[in-house]
C-alpha cells in the first residue's frame, strides 16, 4: 500500500477535534479538478476552481465540520483568507493554494477556530505513513474510516485519499478526494484523464440521490515519472473506483453494498444511465436492506430511466460475502420471472455485497454503478446531523 506521502516531495498533516476538522498538503505540481454541478457551489469550490485556471498549485487547504456553502460574500473571504494562511507559509502566491471545505451548510466559518489550529498543523507536516493517515482523518464528516488507495504502473505511483459517506450521486463526483502522483503529464492531460476516470469511478455511486453544494477532485503531478497515457489512465481509474467503492460500503447506515451491472444494451452510455437509476432507487436500496429480491422494482426502474428496454432481458442476482461469490441466481430469462425468489432472499440475507446484473439483448453497450441499501441507521444519522 502506498500513501499519499509516499510521493517526492510532498508533505502533509492533520487534526480532527469534535466534529471540527482541518488538513494541509504541501505539494508543487501541475493540477486538474472536477468539481460540483449543484448550482449553489460553495466558496471554496469557487475559489479553488480559479486558482487551478493555470494548471499549477503549491498546496491546499481544507476543513470539514463546515461546507462553508450558501454563505455569500464572507464565504468567499473566508475561502480565499484559508488559502492565505498557506501562502504566506510558503511564500508563494494566495491563486497556487487550493482550498476545500465539507459540513453543514449554511454556517459562516469559525475563522479563529481555523487560524489557530493552522498553527498546529502546519508545524507538524511530514511525510510518514502517520501524517498521510492525519490528513485523511482531518476531512471525515460522518465517515467511519479513512478513505485511502493507491497504485504503482511503470515506477509510475498514485495515490488518493478522500471523504464521503452520505450525500452521494452520481453527478460529477460527489465527495472531497484528492488524488496525487509523481507522473510527468501537463495539466491539460491531467484534466482530460481525470475527466475520464472520475465517468467510470466517483460518477458511477449513489448513496442517496443528493448532490453535495461543495463536491471536488483534485489531480496533482509532481512530473518525476514518465510514463504512456493509456496506461496511467488505466492507474489511475482503478485508485479513483477503490475510493468510489470506499464511499458506498461507508455509507451513512449501510448493510451491503450494490452493484448494478447492465449488459448488451444499445449503447454504452444507456447502460451506465440505466445502472445508475437503479442503484439510485429508494425502493430498490429498500428491497436490498430487508434481503427482498423484488425483481419487479428494479424492472420499473429501467422503464422510467429513459434508455432502450427490451422485455425479454434477463436478470440474474449475485451474492458475495468478503470478496467471495456465495451464488448466482437467475431471476428472470427472456422476460420470465423463474420463482428462484426464495433461494436470492437466502443469499441476500448472507451477503455483504448484491450485484444484479441485467442483459438487455439490445447491442454492445456496457456499464456499472454502485450504491448501497437504504437503513434505518441512514435516517438516524442524517436527522441528527446538526445537532
Amino acid at each position: 500500500m502506498l500513501y499519499i506521502t509516499d510521493i517526492n516531495r510532498l508533505r502533509c498533516n492533520g487534526i480532527k477535534v469534535g466534529k471540527n476538522g482541518l488538513g494541509v498538503v504541501v505539494c508543487s505540481g501541475n493540477v486538474a479538478g472536477v468539481f460540483t454541478q449543484n448550482a449553489f457551489r460553495a466558496p471554496p469550490v469557487v475559489v479553488t476552481e480559479e486558482h487551478i485556471k493555470k494548471g499549477w498549485i503549491e498546496g491546499i487547504i481544507v476543513n470539514s465540520g463546515n461546507a462553508n456553502a450558501f454563505t455569500g460574500k464572507q464565504g468567499i473571504r473566508n475561502a480565499k483568507r484559508m488559502c492565505e494562511l498557506l501562502a504566506r507559509e510558503l511564500k508563494t502566491d494566495v491563486e497556487r493554494i487550493a482550498v476545500a471545505s465539507t459540513g453543514v451548510i449554511g454556517v459562516q466559518l469559525d475563522m479563529d477556530w481555523i487560524e489557530s489550529k493552522f498553527v498546529e498543523v502546519y508545524k507538524g507536516l511530514g511525510s510518514s505513513k502517520d501524517h498521510a493517515m492525519a490528513f485523511a482523518k482531518s476531512i471525515m464528516t460522518t465517515d467511519s474510516f479513512p478513505k485511502i488507495a493507491s497504485c504503482e504502473v511503470d515506477g509510475c505511483k498514485i495515490a488518493g485519499v478522500c471523504k464521503g459517506a452520505g450525500m452521494i450521486h452520481p453527478n460529477m463526483a460527489t465527495m472531497l478526494a484528492f488524488i496525487f502522483t509523481n507522473a510527468d503529464f501537463s495539466s491539460e492531460e491531467l484534466k482530460e484523464t481525470l475527466k475520464t476516470a472520475v465517468k467510470y469511478s466517483f460518477n458511477t455511486i449513489s448513496v442517496d440521490g443528493d448532490t453535495s453544494t461543495n463536491d471536488m477532485v483534485l489531480l496533482v503531478a509532481t512530473g518525476e515519472s514518465r510514463i504512456g497515457k493509456d496506461k496511467f489512465l488505466e492507474g489511475l481509474k482503478s485508485v479513483c473506483l477503490n475510493l468510489a467503492k470506499q464511499i458506498v460500503r461507508d455509507g451513512e447506515g449501510a448493510t451491503k453494498v450494490l452493484k448494478v451491472e447492465i449488459l448488451n444494451a444499445r449503447e454504452e452510455d444507456q447502460a451506465l444511465k440505466g445502472a445508475r437509476a437503479v442503484v439510485s432507487s429508494n425502493l430498490v436500496k429498500t428491497a436490498v436492506f430487508g434481503c427482498d429480491p423484488n425483481w419487479g422494482r428494479i424492472i420499473a426502474v429501467l422503464g422510467y430511466a429513459g434508455i432502450e428496454v427490451n422485455e425479454e432481458l434477463d436478470l440474474t442476482l449475485r451474492g458475495y460475502r468478503n470478496g467471495e461469490l456465495l451464488r448466482e441466481v437467475r431471476l428472470v430469462e427472456n422476460g420470465v420471472g423463474l420463482g428462484n425468489e426464495g433461494v436470492a432472499r437466502m443469499v441476500m440475507e448472507s451477503a455483504d455485497e448484491v450485484h444484479f446484473v441485467i442483459d438487455l439483448k439490445l447491442g454492445n453497450g456496457k456499464g456499472y454503478a454502485y450504491g448501497c441499501d437504504l437503513s434505518y441507521e441512514y435516517v438516524r444519522i442524517n436527522s441528527e446531523y446538526t445537532s
